[in-house]
């Protein structure tokens, strides 16, 4: 600008003026660049577009100007011997990718008197060349001001005629930074750049990724507990029912390796192998002997160990069918499976065959596979490897369509078939000697089955109004019923809904749930609803009692009335060893829930629970006791989780529960307050 003004007043200078006209020039246009994209010049401007300049300015303008030249940083300038680079180009010619080659329409001396925002005006005054004011504070911008909070700090500028000698850097993305020395993380860090987390490559573009799992759980409960048929010595010893007290300990111990070549941000991975091994120590004590074990001669203790494997398997990516990289994969071997949201009809770790891919940019997604199922370790219920597959297959079938029928809400369709023939082998007997095949129920006899499930499920939401639904009709037919040596035919149903709205930090649940009991365990036709591997993720999970314990039914058989981790009176042996059961009363539950995130580290979560058999036919006829009352009780619990880190790699969470009998429950069991409590801490790396 100095050097216009000066223009005007003195024309003898004009020559050498005209020498860094191109950098003024130059100047004012890479100044003007700095306008925000669409930005237009301020209205009465008193300059309009220069006159085109003669053919000798363009001359010189298309030359760097000596001063032009000076201005280069020593770290541009080529060393010699070194060949031409564009990156030699004068800086003051250089502008940015899409710079206006138009002259500039706006005053010179407008753009050189803006400011940026918190620039002081003695500041901008020196930039200018112009002295500040007497006894004004002038300050040098610093530009890693904004840094200071952090203890970043500039870099200091290199030395004028610096040279600097060139290094080849393979390229490779992912090693990059730790070559260069800004993520030398240790092997142990999980937080970081760390190869045994897949956060680079092993070799080539195979990864590893392993995950190391700690779970520990303490579980004082007191449910109804049979007194054993041998007698005992204490109080109560000749009672149907003794005392409950129970005290339970197991630990986890697991691991996760899984190796997979490819880059997984867009798309699953082209090829995958997985091996996942748990150790397991549990810790049982109890009042009653012959709880433990049929044996009443060992004692009132029991302590085991078991190692399971739970997944191994090989996944192959067969193709990708889009742009949007929808694809089709295959996987084998022991692996995970969940055939709904909530876990209602079957989530296990079977061995098997698994098609499964999506289509559409992801809207449809779908399995096709088939599995059987693996025997399970008595105490810890993990997987046995050490015994022969069971008899019990599985052909299933599922669709999910999200965004259907309203955005934000995922549809899925269910077809299953259940072939199990294991009335076909001998008796089965688990590691502590109790009949598990067939179960020690009505006749007592071994029986196969082949069921159907159609079903649909549905999770997400409408609005503020978080949904989830599930129901379930199965059809089919076995070669003897539970109580009639014919075959019987099987039609039963189950309905589950889950809505909850959430209001800031906190989420109010409702919840109802339905699964149709037999109205007669003579008849030719089994109408109670039985899943086949169930681990339910719905009013209050492991929380609830109802959920979490295994109630027996006492007096009518050695069979539970409740599952563990299962919320269906399905009247089983057990829910991990035994065979499905449609001859039960079912179970009608109504309540509520709340979840509470005090703190993004605390999260407590509560639920009220009302429970009723749907229908009490076969349990009078399993305990030759008429009139039995369909209410259950009164389930209670509450949960505390704790995350000290605001991660998942420690989670706390201990909660109690308590169940408050009903007219049916006290005619079972007695009007004894059923209660139970789990400590449970995890921690992963």
């Amino acid at each position: 600008m100095t050097s216009k003004l000066m223009l005007h007043r003195n024309s003898s200078t004009a020559l050498v003026l005209a020498l860094v006209l191109g950098l003024s020039a130059t100047d004012s246009n890479a100044q003007d660049d700095r306008r925000r994209p669409g930005e237009r010049a301020e209205r009465g401007s008193e300059v309009d577009a220069p006159p085109a300049p003669s053919e000798r300015q363009q001359q010189r303008q298309s030359e760097p100007a000596p001063a032009a030249r000076e201005l280069q940083p020593a770290t541009e300038r080529r060393r010699a011997g070194d060949a031409p680079a564009a990156r030699e180009t004068p800086a003051v010619q250089r502008r940015r990718p899409g710079a206006d080659d138009a002259p500039d329409s706006q005053p010179a001396v407008q753009r050189s008197e803006r400011r940026r925002p918190g620039q002081s005006e003695a500041t901008t005054r020196t930039s200018r060349g112009e002295r500040p004011d007497p006894g004004s504070p002038v300050r040098e911008r610093q530009p890693f001001d904004f840094n200071a909070a952090s203890g970043l700090k500039p870099v200091a500028k290199p030395p004028r005629g610096a040279s600097y000698e060139k290094e080849t850097v393979a390229n490779d993305r992912w090693f990059l930074t730790q070559r260069l020395g800004l993520t030398d993380y240790p092997w142990w860090d999980p937080y970081n750049q760390n190869t045994l987390k897949a956060d680079r490559p092993i070799f080539g573009d195979w990864f590893f990724n392993t995950l190391l799992v700690s779970d520990t759980q303490y579980e004082p409960r007191r449910l109804p507990t049979p007194v054993g048929p041998q007698g005992e010595d204490g109080p109560g010893s000749a009672d149907l029912i003794g005392d409950g007290e129970q005290t339970l300990f197991a630990q986890n111990l697991a691991a996760s390796f899984v190796l997979y070549r490819g880059d997984t941000t867009f798309m699953p991975p082209d090829w995958e192998f997985r091996f996942t091994p748990i150790y397991n120590y549990n810790y049982a004590e109890v009042e009653q002997a012959r709880v433990l074990r049929i044996d009443p001669g060992r004692g009132t203790t029991r302590s085991d160990n078991h190692f399971a494997i739970q997944e191994l398997f090989i996944d192959y990516h067969i193709r990708d069918v889009s742009t949007q990289y929808d694809f089709d994969s295959v996987r084998f071997g022991i692996q995970p499976f969940n055939v709904d949201f909530r876990g209602f009809l079957f989530r296990d770790q079977p061995f098997g065959l698994r098609f499964f891919g999506n289509r559409s940019n992801n809207i449809f997604l779908y399995n096709i596979a088939w599995f059987r199922r693996m025997e399970k370790d008595t105490n810890s219920e993990l997987n046995d490897a050490g015994q022969s597959l069971r008899d019990d297959d599985i052909f299933v079938f599922n669709l999910y369509w999200q965004d259907f029928p309203s955005r934000g809400f995922t549809s899925q369709g269910v077809l299953l078939y259940n072939r199990n023939t294991e009335g076909d082998n001998a008796p089965y007997f688990n590691n502590n000697d109790f009949i598990e095949r067939p179960a020690s129920i009505g006749l007592e006899k071994a029986r196969n089955y082949d069921v159907g499930y159609i079903g649909y499920n549905g999770e997400g939401h409408f609005g503020r109004l978080n949904t989830s639904v599930s129901t379930y009709l199965a059809l089919g037919s076995a070669d003897r019923g539970v109580f009639v040596d014919r075959e019987t035919d099987i039609r039963a149903f189950f309905g589950a809904a889950e809505l909850s709205v959430d209001f800031d930090w906190r989420r109010l649940r409702f919840q109802a749930l339905y699964a149709s009991g037999d109205d007669d365990a003579y008849d030719d036709t089994e109408t109670g609803f039985d899943a086949i591997f169930e681990n339910p993720l719905f009013a209050g999970a492991d929380t609830s009692f109802w959920v979490r314990q295994n109630v027996p039914l006492i007096g009518g058989g050695v069979v539970a009335l409740s599952g563990r981790n299962g919320i269906l009176n399905s009247l089983r042996s057990s829910k991990a060893q035994g065979q499905s059961n449609f001859t039960n009363p079912g179970l009608a539950l109504i309540g509520i829930g709340a979840d509470l995130d005090i703190t993004p580290q605390w999260r407590l979560s509560t639920n009220l629970n009302q429970l009723a058999f749907a229908d009490t036919a076969v349990l009078e006829a399993a305990r030759q006791q008429p009139g039995i009352d369909r209410m259950i009780g009164t389930d209670a619990s509450v949960a505390a989780i704790w995350r000290p880190f605001f991660t998942q790699n420690i989670v706390f969470r201990a909660s109690a529960a308590a169940l408050l009998p009903g007219k049916g429950y006290e005619e079972l069991y007695g009007d004894e307050v059923a209660y139970s409590m789990l400590f449970n801490l995890t921690l992963l790396w």
